[in-house]
């Protein structure tokens, strides 16, 4: 199997993630059926590099799903985004000074299925 690194060369070399990548995207982040803090940084890293291209549509679903995954399937906190994670994924979407419209997905997603929504992430979709 790639490792990450190997398939963030892949995915970024023509700068659009396309179906066939995200196919091998979720197969490997998929692997051991949990996505980890290495992952999710990887998937925003590559969220980053790929932000207003023309990605296919079912880049958006994988990201968003994975770390919503990330964040509310977790033994620490299931169904809650705890102090730690808000601030994690605060600092992930502020990182490269912009919300994208995927980021801003993600969060009326994790909004909607969350047991509560912290105040600092409230405070990225206004």
């Amino acid at each position: 199997m790639k490792s990450l690194e190997q398939l963030k060369k892949e995915l970024l070399a023509d700068g659009i993630i396309d179906a066939v990548e995200v196919k091998e995207l979720k197969e490997v982040l998929y692997a051991d059926g949990v996505i980890d803090t290495e992952e999710a940084e990887f998937l925003f890293e590559i969220n980053d590099a790929v932000s207003g291209k023309d990605n296919d549509a079912s880049w958006e679903s994988l990201f968003i799903n994975a770390i919503t995954s990330f964040l509310l399937e977790d033994e620490a906190s299931p169904g809650e985004i705890d102090e730690e994670e808000a601030e994690w994924l605060f600092k992930r979407i502020k990182g490269d000074g912009q919300i994208d419209e995927i980021e801003k997905n993600l969060l009326l997603n994790l909004k909607d299925k969350a047991k509560s929504f912290p105040e600092n992430l409230e405070s990225l979709l206004k």
